[in-house]
């Protein structure tokens, strides 16, 4: 039988994307992205836990990224879990396991226009995906 490597994130970047355009024209965005869970502990206080996860995204989704994400925006993601290794300048071989981005919801509100004739929204609705869409409107559900 097969395994499933999927991963589903909503959470909010805790810096600017850092895009690369490769030799090749392929551009490589990479970020971090907080989750955060709340909840009471045995003494009746409220707790969060923040996890950072490390996110990839190639292109199309790298330039969509670079040109809409900014530290703090909240994003959806869908990808699946990668694990790889390097060598620093040092020479020590160091571990990342990262997010690989395949579906990405710009989520939260629009900046204003300059003229200050566009409202504010809850949702973007932007969605996109590396894959082509059936149709140029198509807005996937989010499962919760």
């Amino acid at each position: 039988m097969a395994g499933v490597n999927k991963v589903i994130l909503v959470g909010n970047l805790g810096k600017d994307p850092e895009v690369r355009h490769l030799e090749n024209g392929r551009a490589v965005a990479n970020f971090s992205l907080a989750t955060s869970e709340t909840y009471k502990n045995r003494e009746g206080e409220r707790v969060t836990q923040t996890e950072w996860h490390n996110v990839v995204l190639w292109t199309p989704l790298a330039e969509i990224a670079e040109k809409y994400l900014a530290k703090g925006g909240q994003v959806y993601i869908e990808g699946k879990l990668t694990s790889r290794s390097y060598d620093d300048k040092d020479g020590i071989t160091r571990y990342r396991t990262e997010v690989v981005g395949r579906e990405m919801t710009l989520l939260g509100s629009r900046p204003s226009s300059e003229e200050g004739t566009q409202n504010e929204t809850s949702n973007t609705g932007t969605t996109t995906s590396s894959e082509p869409a059936t149709s140029e409107n198509e807005i996937d559900d989010l499962p919760f």
